[in-house]
């Protein structure tokens, strides 16, 4: 039995470099965000039932995140709706994953594991941290969001003081040299349980 290694942390923290620090050690990483990619994309398994639901979301035969943002803008109960579609695509989606991945590891990247209760399907949690003014500088200097458009997504997500009071381990990204040999060390830790296992 592979051990599932569930990989969290708010944004801008650097989950996204840690997961593939993770695949880099031999894990198997699959990741919440492409797997809702695919289910949106043409041909994607959420678009059938999102046109039925929602006819303006469906552009070209793909599921627009802009389009699901304004509706969701325009009422906010809709969300609710939107999910009970998605969450259970991107659920079997995880499981095919999980049943086809060739490691003794597998990293399930999930940004909000703890919002959604999903630790408890976990072996084991990583948290990626690094202190606020770093997450702040790293979050606008993509250039994609305003600071209000920060504070309202870290509003909906756990503070980081409570994620790293509830993991495992926990992987600070202030230097790629410090998230490098913190993987390799949880890395090496949990293949000596299995072994011991």
């Amino acid at each position: 039995m592979a051990y599932l290694l569930g990989l969290t942390g708010s944004i801008g923290m650097g989950k996204s470099t840690t997961a593939k620090l993770f695949e880099e050690e031999g894990c198997a990483v699959w990741d919440a965000d492409a797997a809702v990619h695919r289910l949106y994309s043409e041909d994607g398994l959420a678009v059938g039932p999102m046109s039925e639901a929602f006819p303006e979301a469906v552009i070209a035969g793909a599921v627009s995140r802009d389009k699901l943002k304004d509706i969701i803008g325009a009422e906010p109960s809709k969300l609710g709706d939107i999910e009970r579609i998605v969450h259970p695509l991107v659920a079997e989606d995880r499981a095919r994953f999980i049943e086809n991945a060739n490691s003794d590891i597998i990293v399930l990247d999930i940004p909000l594991l703890f919002e959604t209760g999903g630790e408890a399907h976990m072996d084991g949690v990583v948290v990626v941290s690094v202190d606020e003014a770093t997450q702040r500088k790293r979050v606008l200097e993509r250039g994609t969001m305003s600071e209000d458009q920060l504070e309202a997504i870290k509003a909906k997500q756990m503070p980081d003081a409570e994620k790293r009071k509830r993991a495992d381990f926990i992987v600070t990204t202030d230097t790629l040299e410090n998230a490098v040999a913190q993987v390799r060390t949880i890395v090496k830790q949990i293949r000596s349980e299995l072994d011991n296992a």
